[in-house]
């Protein structure tokens, strides 16, 4: 339901200057019943001036006498052509002032780490614009020397719900088209909920992967162990030949 400008003003007004009902009055303002008798009693709103909704288009003489007359209607609010389209209206979303230097930042990491969302998802992640990610993306942004990866849900700047279903998107309709992703590609597409899920594979690091075929004192990696001397005798390995000298 569309509410009026300044509804806790125009409340003020109809209270003092109408015979409508409490709820009436809430209804029509947004506001909850006892709301209004705060301020019928003096204790809510104090100081604030009344906002005549009549003079300023809002309501009329006529609509407000019907209402009086029958406490079981509600109030209505003038229509305004030149209002229309702008409840929905389109373009990236608000960034507070306080948080706008942090969005080049956000969208470093969004194209670094999730390569596969497009600049309109981006530009409704972090509040931005396709000229700003084009800047980051070429480097030719000009405090770039500055800019480093920051997570934008950490940032402040988007849900991690949000990211998750702009990504999942992503990774439907890279499917669709056919496009085939390696497993590091595929790694960065899944949520945060879906990669904690995962169960981890026990391998071997990377750096020392196929010593297990090295033989203790070898060189040679081809050089495998053989079954009967797989097993070290620890006497023999510890004890050092004696020197001469001691008797």
């Amino acid at each position: 339901m569309a509410l009026p400008l300044m509804q806790k003003a125009t409340a003020v007004w109809l209270v003092e200057n109408t015979t409508l009902t409490f709820r009436q009055i809430a209804e029509f303002c947004g506001l909850h019943e006892l709301e209004v008798n705060g301020i019928a009693d003096g204790e809510v709103a104090q100081g604030i001036k009344g906002f005549d909704p009549v003079a300023n288009r809002q309501l009329t003489a006529e609509e407000i006498r019907r209402a009086e007359a029958d406490p079981s209607q509600r109030l209505r609010l003038m229509h305004n052509p030149a209002a229309d389209g702008e409840e929905k209206r389109k373009g990236p979303r608000y960034t507070p002032l306080s948080k706008r230097q942090d969005r080049p930042a956000a969208i470093a990491w969004l194209v670094k780490f999730h390569p596969e969302l497009s600049d309109g998802q981006i530009a409704k992640l972090v509040g931005t614009t396709k000229p700003t990610i084009q800047s980051i993306r070429d480097r030719s942004h000009w405090n770039i020397a500055n800019v480093t990866p920051v997570d934008p849900v950490a940032l402040g700047l988007s849900k991690q719900g949000e990211l998750d279903a702009a990504v999942a998107k992503a990774v439907k309709k890279s499917a669709a088209d056919g496009v085939v992703l390696n497993d590091t590609e595929r790694m960065k597409l899944v949520s945060t909920e879906q990669s904690l899920s995962m169960d981890q594979e026990t391998r071997l690091p990377s750096g020392i992967s196929g010593l297990e075929n090295f033989r203790l004192g070898a060189g040679r990696k081809d050089d495998h162990v053989s079954p009967a001397s797989a097993k070290l005798d620890a006497e023999n390995l510890f004890n050092l030949p004696a020197d001469d000298d001691e008797d």
